[in-house]
């Protein structure tokens, strides 16, 4: 699934959800994460390809999953979605795809958009690419190079 290599290009994560998909890309110098409108998350199948497809149009080269782990860290049955679409999405796409780690990103999400002055009614249509914008950027600085003073 996932190689221990470095990627110029953009990297996406993924939020990974049954009704809706979160999804951020980053820039092409890998410092900041966008959001985008979430995709329907109902046929693996179908968004594995339309994911495929996305790399190919916008140069990504690794995408991110979420890791949905219980908060002591065990994976249930999401984690094991989770862990079953990487391996198809790594084979549709021919890119490396990598689980990360998703615990509290969607109350952190949740909380920047409520901080941003939206309601939980304006925040719905938000809340997927949000969330996969935090796990895209904690990701991005988790590499960034340090910089001394």
């Amino acid at each position: 699934m996932s190689r221990p290599t470095t990627t110029s290009g953009r990297v996406a994560a993924i939020d990974l959800g049954k009704a809706r998909v979160g999804l951020a890309v980053s820039d092409e110098l890998q410092m900041l994460a966008h959001p985008r409108p979430a995709l329907p998350g109902g046929n693996p199948g179908r968004l594995a390809a339309e994911l495929a497809a996305l790399a190919e149009r916008e140069g990504i080269d690794r995408f991110l999953v979420g890791l949905p782990l219980t908060m002591s860290g065990e994976a249930g049955v999401a984690a094991q979605r989770a862990i079953r679409f990487c391996q198809r999405l790594a084979d549709v796409s021919g890119r490396d795809v990598e689980l990360v780690d998703e615990r509290l990103s969607t109350v952190q999400a949740s909380q920047t958009l409520r901080a941003a002055g939206l309601d939980a009614r304006a925040q719905k249509s938000h809340l997927d690419g949000a969330a996969a914008a935090i796990l895209l950027q904690r990701w991005l600085d988790a590499r960034a190079p340090s910089v001394e003073p």
